[in-house]
């Protein structure tokens, strides 16, 4: 992936040596979203896209956790590692792609806020542990990723490369355009008011829809910076195929239980990924209208 020395955002707040922010943990009570180990669920939590704690809770049938007050975070001085500039290169990738897919429209983009953490960190949908993996919170409108889940992806999913990285970020900003555009309220909504099974189906079509937001963004910002070398799709395809529910349980329990997939399969991961990204447009990525997922 070609992305050294574009512009990096100021968008990224970085909490990491600051000894982690707030008390206590998420609670993984109430019904089972069905993954079937703790390791692999924490793992796998990120790609519910928003805090775990949120859908969990929903989808037991609770009411989302009490917003908390944000802890001020002492001003660190700004790192300067590779891996950290590639962060924030990404970030500017999604905020210029989106910017241009919303003023189109007519609107204009707020770009979502990326805090990078170590350990515990406070949010206003809880305390966010690494142990969840990335996720975003609609309630403040941050992406938190402790980067060591990168590492996880490679050790334990075997999935590298920099752009399969850049995938997850614009994963997580995905979730983000939808808690613009009022997706995400009207989906949580209609899960506080489904059976299991049917909001685990509305959790499916919510991912699937970031996903394929994650190939619209590819798409515009490879047109605009030509970001893409050679097997750099290869590897997002991957990091999508790996973290298919059925992938996932299979590994954990040697059996798959389609209904309780809250992310969906890895075939439908991929597909969806890549109709953002062969297609470019946001409307390709109706997944609520769907037939065939």
């Amino acid at each position: 992936m070609r992305w050294e020395g574009d512009r990096e955002s100021d968008n990224v707040e970085d909490r990491r040596g600051d000894g982690g922010g707030g008390g206590g943990g998420f609670g993984f009570g109430g019904r089972s979203i069905g993954i079937g180990t703790i390791v692999v669920a924490l793992v796998a939590s990120y790609f519910l896209g928003v805090s775990p704690a949120t859908i969990l809770g929903l989808l037991s049938g609770g009411a989302p956790p009490q917003q908390q007050a944000q802890v001020e975070q002492p001003r660190a001085e700004r790192a300067d590692d590779r891996e950290t500039r590639f962060v924030r290169t990404t970030l500017a990738y999604t905020e210029d792609a989106w910017a241009q897919l919303f003023s189109e429209q007519g609107a204009q983009y707020t770009p979502a806020r990326l805090v990078l953490f170590e350990g515990r960190t406070a949010t206003a949908c809880g305390t966010g542990q690494s142990a969840t993996g990335p996720f975003y919170c609609p309630a403040d409108g941050k992406v938190y990723i402790d980067l060591g889940f990168f590492r996880t992806m490679q050790q334990r999913f075997n999935v590298e490369g920099e752009f399969a990285q850049a995938y997850v970020i614009a994963h997580e900003v995905g979730h983000h355009v939808q808690n613009l555009l009022g997706i995400s309220s009207k989906v949580h909504a209609a899960q506080q008011r489904a059976s299991e099974t049917q909001g685990n189906a509305l959790s499916v079509r919510l991912e699937l829809q970031a996903d394929c937001f994650a190939g619209v963004w590819a798409n515009r910002t490879n047109q605009r910076a030509k970001i893409l070398e050679q097997g750099d799709v290869e590897t997002a395809l991957n990091a999508a195929s790996a973290i298919g529910d059925d992938a996932l349980q299979k590994q954990a329990r040697g059996v798959v239980v389609p209904d309780s997939f809250t992310h969906g399969s890895s075939a439908q991961r991929v597909r969806w990924f890549e109709r953002g990204l062969e297609s470019g447009q946001v409307e390709a990525c109706n997944t609520f209208d769907a037939k065939k997922l």
